[in-house]
């Protein structure tokens, strides 16, 4: 559940990966034991955020922020006489991965079963932080995912988080705005560009926006334009592949540097309220989001319903000829290696979210394809979008089509770099060319530091 436009949930404080890597647990591909040894009271979690409905039943502690936990766990409850979670919000993103961070490093105090970011697997992956849940059946998993969200999910064929929601990236516009304008919606790049040139000319709004806030959004951008930034194997811990200052990522930069230095394009962060203001006020025509987005909007008091001027379509393609699409965020449930029921907390990782309907799912993209599939959910008519059926016309599309991607085991410490470099960038300070060159330098440097063998083309 990536919800970075509106919450910024970047900026953790940067923990050495290679200096911590060693957390009881060993290299998060142990060997189960045949069952759970039996739980002492005081080996219980307390303090939970829910009530626990089989009090003698093996208990299992969870750290969470998903504002559909509360149904998903009663829910799992109350199926599992035998397995009951101790459910704890322990802040959203950045604060729960601090406090993971602490346990890790003191050796205790970690939850069973946590809630991790796809993009942050790698990041505690590398500290041993994290169980292979193929070694407790995960595998039987593999057919209710998509290839792409198993790579996101998986390393060295192990499986170590199971997946809740995915963030599949498509282009939400206004379709008041593209009528008076008489713009057609653009299936690429190269007819967004001239889109926005209609609508200067015309003196209309800005064709929409490239912030210096969401280094996310820019990585998903990068991605879908060819670029394969990282290559990292938990079987080879120490040796990381870095492409920063590739001809993609040039591609992608220097397009959108483009449209900023024609005004075309607003560089307002998207995580502060004066972006928010520019949607909803009409001065964007376009905002390039993923699935979750239209529910923050909706939070945020946006017009659902008949009345609502947003659409959405499929993003905009390099080469219309071989779409790639792409995925911005998403969810996952893992179980850390300081766990004394990893076997109990394995059932809760893959099974909290597994078959998810109306009530567990709330304004989430599932990643289970099983549920992608289900008839409510295919021709379900949101309401944002004034009734059009996005997740069949958009959304499911998108995230079959997802071929998944890699991510660093610093990843905190990159998206910081990469707001950096936007920064400059964006307001005209440095060269996009300038900036990429100097991204890969840093970015080599820090992981040489760390203690990485690092690989460049």
């Amino acid at each position: 559940m990536k919800k970075k436009a509106l919450i910024a949930l970047v900026g953790l404080a940067v923990v050495s990966a290679l200096t911590a890597c060693s957390s009881p647990g060993g290299s998060g591909g142990s060997t189960p034991a045949a069952t759970d040894k039996p739980q002492s009271q005081a080996d219980k979690p307390s303090n939970c955020d829910n009530k626990i409905l089989y009090p003698s039943a093996t208990r299992v502690s969870l750290w969470g922020w998903s504002p559909t936990l509360p149904v998903a766990v009663d829910a799992f409850d109350k199926a599992h006489k035998d397995v009951q979670i101790c459910w704890t919000n322990a802040g959203a993103g950045s604060a729960e991965y601090q406090k993971f961070s602490t346990a890790i490093a003191a050796g205790k105090g970690a939850p069973d079963v946590i809630m991790l970011e796809t993009d942050h697997l790698n990041s505690f992956l590398i500290k041993d932080a994290l169980v292979n849940l193929s070694d407790y059946g995960a595998d039987k998993w593999k057919s209710d995912f998509s290839a792409g969200t198993l790579k996101d999910i998986s390393s060295n064929g192990g499986i170590y988080a199971i997946p809740d929601d995915g963030g599949p990236v498509a282009l939400m516009y206004r379709k008041d705005i593209f009528d008076q304008y008489g713009l057609t919606v653009p299936k690429t790049w190269a007819e967004y560009a001239a889109d926005a040139d209609k609508l200067k000319s015309a003196g209309g709004p800005a064709i929409g926006d490239w912030p210096n806030d969401t280094p996310a959004f820019a990585q998903a951008m990068f991605a879908q334009a060819g670029a394969d930034t990282f290559d990292y194997n938990i079987n080879q811990k120490t040796s990381l592949g870095v492409d920063i200052d590739n001809a993609a990522s040039r591609k992608v930069l220097d397009y959108w540097d483009g449209l900023v230095q024609k005004g075309e394009v607003v560089t307002t962060g998207q995580s502060s309220t004066d972006f928010v203001s520019e949607l909803s006020s009409g001065k964007l025509a376009t905002f390039i989001a993923a699935s979750w987005e239209p529910g923050h909007l909706t939070g945020a008091g946006f017009t659902r319903g008949p009345g609502s001027p947003w659409r959405v379509a499929m993003l905009p393609q390099w080469n219309a000829d071989s779409p790639v699409q792409v995925n911005w965020g998403g969810s996952t449930y893992a179980v850390t290696t300081q766990s004394k029921v990893p076997h109990a907390a394995s059932e809760v990782a893959m099974e909290l979210f597994g078959h998810e309907n109306q009530q567990t799912l709330g304004a989430h993209f599932p990643q289970h394809v099983k549920v992608q599939k289900a008839s409510w959910f295919v021709n379900a008519e949101d309401p944002f979008f004034g009734g059009q059926k996005a997740n069949k016309e958009v959304w499911i599309p998108t995230a079959d089509a997802y071929k998944g991607q890699s991510y660093s085991p610093f990843q905190d410490y990159y998206y910081q770099q990469v707001t950096a470099m936007l920064t400059k960038t964006t307001s005209g300070a440095e060269s996009s060319k300038a900036g990429l060159s100097k991204l890969q330098s840093t970015i080599a440097s820090y992981a040489k530091a760390q203690g990485f063998t690092v690989k460049t083309k």
